[in-house]
C-alpha cells in the first residue's frame, strides 16, 4: 500500500524527470530529424523514441545501484557528480541550447544518416541522456531497501515515456501553436527547475560525504 508521502515523492520524481527529459524542447529536433518522413514513419519514430526512453530508464532504475556497487561508488558521491552534470544541462537549457551532454555536433550530423532516429539520437542521448539516467539512479538509491517504493519508480518513467510519445505525435501542432519562441520559453523554465534540483542533489550529496559541513 502506497503511503501519502510515497505518492508525493513519486509525483515529484515524475515532474523532475519530465523537466530533465524535456520532450517539448526536443520537438524542433524531432521535426528536423523526421523531415521528409511520411506520417506513418514519423509516428513510428515517435513510438521508438518513447519505447527507448522507457527501456533505458527502466534498466538504470533497477541496475544502476549494481553498477555503482561494482565500481565502489557511494550514492552520495554519484549524487554530487550527477548534480554537477544536471547543472551544466540546466545552464544550456536556460540559454535554449542543446547541451553537449545530450548531443554532440557529430551526433547531430549522424542523425541525418540514420533510419532509426527514434532510437539514436532522439531516444538516446537526447531524451534518456546522462541527466535522466542520473536522476533515476539517485531516486532508486534513495528507495533502496523498500522494494515496493523502488518498483513504483516505473510509474514516473512510464508517464514521461508517454509524454514523449504524445509530444512527438503532436509535434507539428505544438510547434505551430507555441512557435520556436514558446518552445524556448518552456525549455528555459524547465532549465530553472533542473538547476534547483541539481543544487539540492549537490547539497544532499555533500552533506552525506562530509557530515556537519552544511549544518
Amino acid at each position: 500500500m502506497m503511503r501519502g508521502m510515497d505518492v508525493l515523492a513519486l509525483a515529484k520524481s515524475a515532474f523532475a524527470l519530465f523537466a530533465i527529459v524535456d520532450p517539448v524542447g526536443v520537438i524542433p529536433i524531432f521535426l528536423l530529424a523526421t523531415s521528409g518522413y511520411t506520417l506513418a514513419q514519423s509516428h513510428a519514430s515517435a513510438r521508438l523514441a518513447a519505447l527507448t526512453v522507457f527501456g533505458v530508464l527502466t534498466l538504470f532504475t533497477f541496475a544502476g545501484q549494481l553498477i555503482l556497487d561494482f565500481f565502489g561508488i557511494r550514492l552520495a558521491a554519484f549524487s554530487v557528480a550527477g548534480g554537477l552534470l544536471l547543472l551544466l544541462l540546466a545552464l544550456s537549457m536556460v540559454q535554449a541550447h542543446v547541451s553537449p551532454q545530450r548531443q554532440t555536433q557529430e551526433e547531430a550530423v549522424e542523425a541525418e544518416e540514420k533510419d532509426a532516429v527514434g532510437v539514436v539520437p532522439l531516444g538516446v542521448p537526447l531524451l534518456a541522456g546522462p541527466g535522466a539516467i542520473t536522476h533515476m539512479i539517485v531516486a532508486a538509491g534513495a528507495a533502496r531497501g523498500e522494494p515496493v517504493q523502488q518498483a513504483a519508480l516505473i510509474i514516473p518513467v512510464a508517464l514521461v515515456a508517454l509524454s514523449v510519445w504524445v509530444s512527438f505525435r503532436a509535434a507539428p501542432a505544438i510547434q505551430a501553436r507555441l512557435g520556436r519562441t514558446g518552445i524556448h520559453v518552456v525549455t528555459r523554465l524547465m532549465g530553472l527547475i533542473i538547476a534547483a534540483i541539481s543544487v539540492e542533489m549537490i547539497a544532499s550529496g555533500l552533506g552525506k560525504l562530509f557530515p556537519g559541513l552544511l549544518a
